[in-house]
């Protein structure tokens, strides 16, 4: 065991001493030693429950013959975070988590590892740790949140709230009404209740392989939730006696199931960020093009909030994401043989998986669309690939042209729409990537306010940040290069025409080649004053189309 470097032989009794000082026997030393990363805190919902998941992990491999070991990750409520400066620090954290994990594992010589989280970053950062630690491991999510009620029965997420502000601000409720979707809609914990980047990457963990099946949709306050948890906890056990490592499991051809599942559940853009992250940890190269490719061969059997009023425990009362894979294989486009931590490959799990509601989970002979929910564009404006979720883009705005209203900022941006300055156009909104942000913000709260004042049908916002999961409309993000580092968004002036055209991939500026050299003689490259952990950070990071990895 890895562990036996911390407690055999006599050079060995100072360490077993200390192990003895947190309370450990010599029947527990004697055991294998298994880590359990917990994210839990009280600041995020989706992660104030993740305690009792831990108990339920420790139980399960307690049950099993393992002595488990807890310890503290940080993590950050993106929604909490979202339209202030705090969303620089987000994406940022994503790696800190990794690197956290890594130095736990490496210095404290854990057997395995459980991975306990439910939201954005965290998830991601949790399973770059697992792939690049390499020992025996598992991720579990604490699960969605239910949806939110009204009084009148519909149902409502964050989402609503989000786009209940531009409501307010454009008149269409009043300040009761936004009172009464704000106190409804996080109706308790779990993470958000739609198909945004948290429960995106949770569904995408069980189609990878590294989550046992229902970890992406059983709710957090469903008991089966907890069974999971004792199952998992059995399982890494079972896992560290048969040597059974990350790395072993997760092969290419795993991410090509991941992709597919994201295109057809039509999943956050932040997916596109996040994996390729996570399959650099491994060696694996995962660039844009994939994805494009999945896309254009799978077709979008799902649709959740924001794309529809679907939620995630609706998914979960049709089947899962093992039903959705089941569904998926009968157009061959999921790799069975890929194994998983559950000891079965993916194609032993998806035969017992059943799909329970067609409404929720369509065939594959009758999608929403015949493509993915996310489409790759390229051109002028982003030569090295920009990202939409084009499943929820209204098809009146598949194609779209527009003059450019250009911001340096966020705030900028947000101040004019809630003034209402923009009635139509193209939003630009540069020096928000990885590197110039620093940090890539998502912003939520702008497209929401856009949504929710009624211009989604007029106004399209580009930028080299990111979205939100939570995001619907014309959005185009992850622009890359990105304005820090000399992309042409850096150089887009107000009234340039610009072309989105999402069915052939096409993000253009009309400008020609010597107007964008002569511009790039003239403009300067905005530089901020950067300290602490965000001057590191854009130091070392990259720009979206790499996965905003660090070098």
């Amino acid at each position: 065991m890895i562990s036996d470097n911390i407690k055999k032989g006599y050079l060995r009794a100072p360490h077993r001493s200390l192990l003895k000082a947190i309370g450990l026997t010599d029947e527990e030393i004697e055991k294998p030693i298994i880590g359990i990363a917990n994210s839990g805190n009280e600041i995020i919902p989706g992660h104030i429950h993740l305690d009792k998941i831990t108990e339920a992990v420790k139980a399960g491999i307690r049950l099993a013959g393992g002595t488990p070991i807890e310890f503290r990750v940080i993590g950050v409520c993106d929604g909490i975070a979202m339209g202030h400066e705090g969303m620089k620090y987000s994406l940022v954290s994503r790696d800190i988590i990794a690197d956290s994990i890594e130095i736990m594992c490496k210095a404290h010589q854990f057997d395995g590892i459980v991975m306990v989280a439910s939201c954005d970053k965290i998830v991601p950062g949790m399973l770059m740790a697992l792939l690049r630690i390499n020992i025996p491991g598992i991720f579990i999510s604490g699960g969605p949140m239910l949806c939110g009620i009204l009084p009148d029965g519909k149902e409502i997420d964050l989402i609503s709230v989000f786009e209940g502000v531009g409501k307010f601000l454009n008149k269409e409720i009043d300040e009761k009404e936004l009172k009464l979707i704000e106190e409804r809609a996080c109706p308790g914990a779990g993470s958000c209740a739609g198909m945004f980047t948290a429960n995106s990457m949770n569904c995408i963990s069980e189609s990878l392989g590294l989550s046992l099946p229902g970890n992406g949709t059983i709710p957090a306050v469903d008991a089966r939730r907890i069974r999971l948890a004792k199952y998992t906890g059995m399982k890494i056990v079972d896992l560290v006696k048969n040597n059974l490592k990350p790395r072993d499991i997760v092969k290419f051809e795993s991410f090509k199931n991941a992709i597919v599942v994201d295109m057809a559940i039509g999943a956050s853009t932040n997916t596109v960020l996040h994996l390729p992250a996570i399959a650099n940890e491994a060696g694996i190269k995962l660039d844009l093009e994939i994805f494009d490719v999945m896309s254009r061969k799978t077709p979008n059997i799902c649709k959740f909030s924001p794309a529809s009023s679907q939620h995630i425990q609706d998914l979960d009362r049709a089947g899962g994401i093992s039903a959705v894979m089941k569904e998926l294989s009968k157009k061959g486009l999921i790799e069975e043989d890929c194994l998983t931590v559950s000891g079965e490959k993916i194609g032993e799990i998806i035969r017992k998986a059943e799909i329970y509601d067609r409404n929720v989970i369509r065939s594959v002979e009758n999608p929403y669309m015949k493509e993915g929910g996310i489409a790759i564009l390229k051109g002028s404006l982003a030569p090295e690939g920009a990202v939409v979720k084009q499943s929820a883009v209204k098809e009146t705005m598949l194609k779209f042209k527009g003059k450019a209203v250009v911001f340096d900022c966020e705030e900028d941006a947000m101040k004019a729409v809630i003034e209402g300055k923009i009635k139509e156009g193209v939003i630009i909104i540069r020096y928000e990537g990885p590197k110039g942000g620093p940090g890539m913000r998502e912003m939520l709260s702008i497209t929401s306010a856009i949504s929710g004042k009624g211009l989604d049908e007029k106004v399209a916002l580009i930028t080299d940040g990111r979205f939100s999961g939570g995001t619907r409309g014309p959005c185009i993000g992850h622009v890359s290069p990105e304005a820090a580092e000399g992309g042409p968004i850096a150089y887009v002036k107000d009234g340039d025409l610009i072309e989105i055209d999402i069915p052939n991939r096409k993000l253009e500026i009309h400008i020609s080649e010597k107007e964008l050299e002569n511009r790039k003689k003239e403009m300067k490259i905005l530089k901020k004053d950067l300290k602490g952990v965000l001057l590191k950070y854009s130091k070392l990071v990259k720009s979206a189309n790499t996965g905003g990895i660090l070098e």
